[in-house]
């Protein structure tokens, strides 16, 4: 079966290694999809959900804080600085940490405070989003 070396790494840790028939992930401009042989590419990568289609026919599901993506014809690497396997997603901290940045975002002071609290209003966003698509898929 043709198959494709796929690697997540997040800051603390490898989250993901192993063999996959697929993977899809966010790009900045829109979905990626990257099958065995794909031509290389280095692009980044949004928050949201990396799904990979292993050989057995199950699906690993990994949130991304964004990153960078890193395709070759016979591997992928996604490096984010916060990666988080799907059933390790906890909504109740992510709620509580939206309901903070949004509050950021309302208390801001300076243009600095209001970018850095709507990146991560967008980051929970993108979390909580994601951990719904895990249930559903369950």
């Amino acid at each position: 079966m043709n198959t494709l070396h796929v690697d997540v790494v997040s800051a603390e840790e490898c989250i993901f290694s192993g063999e996959a028939l697929f993977v899809a992930l966010p790009g900045e401009i829109g979905e990626l999809g990257i099958y065995p042989r794909h031509t290389p590419l280095i692009t980044r990568i949004k928050p949201g959900s990396v799904r990979i289609n292993k050989e057995d026919g199950t699906e690993e599901f990994i949130f991304v804080a964004g990153g960078i993506l890193e395709v070759q014809p016979t591997g992928v690497t996604v490096l984010s600085d916060t990666a988080i396997r799907g059933q390790d997603l906890d909504e109740e901290k992510a709620l509580a940490a939206k309901k903070a940045a949004e509050d950021a975002v309302k208390n801001a002071k300076s243009d600095v405070d209001l970018e850095k609290a709507s990146s991560e209003l967008v980051v929970m966003l993108a979390q909580i989003t994601a951990l719904r698509k895990f249930r559903q898929q369950r």
